[in-house]
C-alpha cells in the first residue's frame, strides 16, 4: 500500500513515467461502508499492477433525470466519507462539484474537483475551483468541440493553478446516444495537460422515456482498449460491485470483478503501443 497521500504526483508522473492513469469508483456514495471497500480494492489492484490511482466518487448527484432519483446520503457526510478513502488508502480522491459554494466546501476534503460536462463553460465555477489549488478534471461537455475546451483550460490557468485537466466523453448524436471523435485527444493535448477518456459515460444512452438513463455496459472493453490505443493519459470509468442495484447510473458501470482483467488486457495493449 502507498506509503503518502498522492495528490499531485499521479497525474504528472505518468507522463515520466510512460504509464497510464485511472479515475475509478462508483457514481455516487450510496452508504456509509461503500466508498472505502471499493477504494481499497481498487487501490490493490492498482498498486499491484503499478497504475496510478485516484479514487472517483460524487458525494451527491445534482443531474438526475428525475426528480424522484437518489442524490446522496448528505453533503457533508458524503465528503467525510471521501476524506475517510484518502486518509485509510493513502490515494487522492475526486468528486463533481456544482456551484463556487460547492467548490470552495469539496476543496476541503478532496485531491481533485471535477467539473461536470454541462457546466463546462460556467465561468465562475471554473474560476472558484481552480482557485481552491486544488486539481481540477473538466469534462467536456457532449455539446462542445475538442478545439474549444482551450478555453477552459484558459479559465483555470489565469487563475495562477497550471494543475488541470480534460476528460472525453463524447458528443451528442440525436437525442438519445452519444459519439466519441478519438481525433478530439490531439486536439486536446494540445493544451499540455492530461487528457482522459471517460469509458463509461461515453456510452450512455441519455433521454429515455423511462426517466432513467440507459447505456452499453457490455462496450466499455472496447471503449477503454480504443482509448489507450490512440493515446489518451488517462482512464475514467465507474464501477460498482453489483450495478444492477447501483442508485445511479446503473446502465454504465462496469462490475467490480471485472476490473482487473481488464486493466491487464489495457496494460499489454499500452505496453504494445509504445514498441
Amino acid at each position: 500500500m502507498r506509503k503518502k497521500i498522492l495528490s499531485n504526483i499521479p497525474l504528472i508522473k505518468h507522463l515520466e513515467s510512460g504509464h497510464f492513469f485511472l479515475i475509478a469508483g462508483p457514481c455516487v456514495i450510496e452508504n456509509e461502508s461503500m466508498p472505502l471497500q471499493i477504494a481499497q480494492h481498487i487501490a490493490a489492484i492498482c498498486d499491484q499492477l503499478e497504475i496510478p490511482y485516484i479514487f472517483k466518487a460524487s458525494y451527491k448527484k445534482a443531474n438526475r433525470s428525475s426528480l424522484h432519483s437518489f442524490t446522496g446520503i448528505g453533503d457533508v457526510r458524503g465528503l467525510e466519507l471521501l476524506a475517510q478513502v484518502r486518509e485509510l488508502c493513502h490515494i487522492p480522491v475526486l468528486t463533481d462539484v456544482h456551484s463556487v459554494e460547492e467548490a470552495k466546501m469539496a476543496a476541503k476534503y478532496v485531491d481533485v474537483l471535477q467539473i461536470p460536462a454541462f457546466l463546462c463553460r460556467q465561468t465562475e465555477l471554473l474560476v472558484a475551483a481552480a482557485e481552491t489549488g486544488k486539481w481540477v478534471n473538466v469534462k467536456k461537455g457532449q455539446f462542445v468541440s475538442p478545439q474549444a475546451m482551450r478555453f477552459a483550460v484558459e479559465k483555470v490557468r489565469e487563475t495562477g493553478n497550471p494543475n488541470v485537466m480534460l476528460t472525453e466523453r463524447g458528443n451528442s448524436f440525436g437525442y438519445q446516444d452519444l459519439v466519441v471523435d478519438f481525433t478530439g485527444v490531439a486536439e486536446m493535448k494540445k493544451n499540455g495537460c492530461p487528457v482522459v477518456l471517460d469509458a463509461t459515460h461515453s456510452l450512455q444512452r441519455p433521454n429515455q422515456e423511462s426517466g432513467q438513463t440507459g447505456g452499453r455496459p457490455e462496450l466499455i472493453e472496447i471503449m477503454a482498449k480504443a482509448g489507450i490505443a490512440v493515446g489518451f493519459d488517462g482512464l475514467f470509468m465507474e464501477t460498482h460491485p453489483n450495478p444492477a442495484e447501483a442508485l445511479s447510473d446503473k446502465s454504465t458501470m462496469l462490475e467490480l470483478d471485472k476490473l482487473e482483467p481488464l486493466l491487464k488486457k489495457l496494460i499489454r495493449l499500452h505496453e504494445a503501443g509504445r514498441e
